[in-house]
């Protein structure tokens, strides 16, 4: 009959894993939501006053720096071009005609056949022509120039993000006309309450996610954290950057994100599987601790009431209830009663 009755009692035995409370240092994991911005965005604006003539581009177009995006009507500019190669031309002609009086001057001088009065006046006359000539080869390069500024480029390669204007406008220097967001690797935005602003650095370990991707998360590098706290939210930015080689393909900027910040609390404790805490609609919160006979065959399993604290990586505080080194139960603790047998499938200790 006492055979029967150890069997019986293996049989009812629950089958459960264990693991054990350990003393560990413990991280403060952060929860974020930022979102994702350009390394750069330009609102491009036209140099000089005119009629757009011509304008090839549409949102969405990717570019190339370089790339012309639009275009003035430059039949003005054109004219005054010609109108200083005109003005120039005439100044390097008086100014050969100067320059041929003063040398034929200064061949009299030797022979005293000519007032000295004279040779002064041309070579005032001489200097005054190159002085003239200088005025018009400046006049040709700013024209030059003007003429050069009928056209708006794209300064780096990115995305035609919007067109605030049509051919035919007539637009004026400092008005936005087209948008350019860059194709380089976008940057994670985030404000962080200031008090975590002396526990950030560059090996801080970030965790990212996107609505799109729900099920995965991405690494990111803190890149720049910024010095200024905000007044009214009393936060500050925190900048973080892609993972190059872990990142989804489809990002663009605007797109929300969510993140998990893990930051050393400079403190231990003892911390236990989070799956091991059986929380009550009373607000108790409990963990079922294994408590093994003296050969360590047969064990047997006592609630515990236990408060956490923080939670990271799988893992959760015991502020008290527990001590390191117990063993307690992770799977199979659902339907457990005080002082049941079990039967301990795979321990942690």
């Amino acid at each position: 009959m006492f055979s029967v009755a150890i069997a019986q009692e293996a049989e009812r035995a629950a089958r459960v894993e264990t693991d054990l409370a350990r003393e560990n240092e413990l991280i403060n994991e952060v929860p974020l939501t930022g979102s994702l911005s350009a390394a750069r965005v330009a609102t491009l604006s036209a140099e000089v006053a005119g009629l757009v003539s011509s304008l090839n581009v549409d949102i969405g177009d990717q570019l190339d720096a370089g790339d012309t995006l639009l275009e003035l009507n430059p039949e003005l500019a054109e004219i005054a071009l010609q109108r200083a190669r005109a003005a120039a031309a005439s100044a390097r002609e008086q100014l050969d005609d100067s320059e041929r009086r003063l040398s034929e001057a200064q061949a009299l001088a030797a022979s005293n056949s000519i007032a000295a009065s004279e040779i002064r006046t041309r070579q005032s006359q001489a200097e005054v022509g190159r002085a003239a000539l200088g005025v018009a080869q400046a006049e040709i390069r700013q024209r030059e120039a003007e003429l050069r500024r009928h056209r708006v480029t794209v300064p780096f390669a990115g995305t035609l993000s919007q067109k605030l204007v049509e051919v035919g406008e007539w637009v004026d220097p400092g008005t936005g006309l087209l948008q350019i967001i860059s194709s380089e690797p976008l940057r994670a935005d985030f404000q962080v309450p200031q008090r975590f602003y002396p526990m950030i650095g560059i090996e801080t370990t970030v965790s990212l996610r996107f609505d799109a991707y729900p099920d995965q998360s991405f690494s990111g590098q803190v890149a720049h954290k910024v010095p200024q706290s905000s007044d009214s939210a009393r936060t500050f930015l925190l900048r973080v950057m892609l993972d190059e080689n872990d990142s989804p393909p489809m990002l663009i900027a605007g797109m929300s994100v969510n993140a998990t910040m893990s930051l050393a609390s400079g403190t231990r404790g003892v911390v236990i599987n989070r799956d091991a805490l059986l929380r009550y609609p009373d607000g108790r919160v409990t963990a079922w601790v294994v408590e093994r006979d003296e050969t360590g065959n047969t064990a047997k399993v006592r609630e515990r009431q236990v408060q956490p604290g923080l939670s990271f990586d799988g893992q959760i505080e015991i502020t008290s209830g527990l001590e390191a080194g117990q063993e307690v139960v992770t799977r199979g603790n659902e339907a457990l009663r005080e002082d049941q047998q079990v039967n301990i499938i795979d321990s942690g200790r």
